[in-house]
């Protein structure tokens, strides 16, 4: 079988996070796809992509699983790999997986350093309260650091099932606090998971310099993100309310990435009242 070589992408500057944060700050959205490979990544490069996550969700739309928690360090270094291979432009984010850095601030440092030298720009970690004491001992040491709250797919067990956060005034005010306590540690960025925007939206009030992805989490974070193969329509079964099927609207993938990126940029996804909580 012969293979063709393909064209060259149309130039685009290579994105860091100092022109994230001038976005964030100039009020334009920011958008984020998951992605494992290096064919995919060369695609959501090309079709403009902000930022690419190679998740843990790869445990559950790669590999089968029922979570995210068999998914080890080892293989999210190996994706890792394969999307920095097709990669020019996009900033990339790499999970540090289920029992990579719980155990001690140097556990989490050896497993960032393994994602860093795989070739990810800043890696992603889980939960807040004791994390914060992490990310500042990460980020004092030259790795950038997302956080990640609400519901937090590692914890899925503990959380009682994917369920969402934040919906009572306690919940609400622990998220808040959290949230405030990674910024301070030095938390660059936080995905926010599953929660009501009204949350998210104080997440980010409180926090002006942290940049908030959301995913089920309302339309005023800055930024949005979804499992690539949700958004593609591949996932079978039931999908999350939050979830938009951007391959219906198009007839091909890659005016499908477009459409999200077009989407989020514009505001017009998530429509509160059809994705919201």
């Amino acid at each position: 079988m012969s293979s063709v070589t393909p064209a060259a992408l149309p130039a685009r500057k290579p994105l860091n996070l100092h022109r994230l944060r001038e976005m964030h700050a100039q009020g334009e959205k920011i958008t984020m796809l998951t992605c494992y490979e290096s064919s995919m990544t060369r695609l959501l490069d090309d079709c403009g992509v902000d930022c690419i996550l190679i998740g843990d969700s790869l445990g559950m739309v790669v590999q089968g699983q029922s979570s995210t928690v068999p998914v080890s360090l080892e293989e999210i270094i190996y994706h890792t790999r394969c999307v920095v291979r097709g990669n020019r432009n996009t900033w990339v984010l790499a999970d540090l997986p289920f029992g990579s850095y719980q155990e001690n601030r140097e556990q989490a440092l050896r497993s960032s350093v393994a994602l860093m030298q795989a070739g990810a720009h800043m890696v992603k970690l889980e939960g807040g309260g004791w994390t914060a004491d992490t990310v500042h001992f990460l980020t004092e040491r030259g790795i950038p650091v997302c956080a990640h709250l609400g519901l937090t797919p590692q914890s899925v067990h503990a959380l009682g099932g994917y369920r969402i956060q934040g919906r009572d005034a306690a919940g609400a005010e622990t998220l808040r606090r959290h949230a405030k306590e990674l910024a301070q540690a030095g938390a660059a960025m936080a995905v926010l998971e599953l929660m009501p925007s009204d949350v998210a939206a104080a997440v980010q009030t409180d926090n002006p310099g942290m940049i908030t992805i959301g995913i089920g989490a309302g339309q005023r974070t800055a930024g949005q993100v979804l499992v690539l193969h949700d958004m593609l329509n591949i996932t079978r079964g039931k999908l999350p309310r939050f979830v938009r099927n951007f391959m219906a609207e198009g007839g091909s993938i890659d005016d499908a990435i477009r459409r999200f990126v077009s989407s989020v940029k514009d505001g017009s996804f998530p429509d509160e009242a059809i994705h919201g909580y």
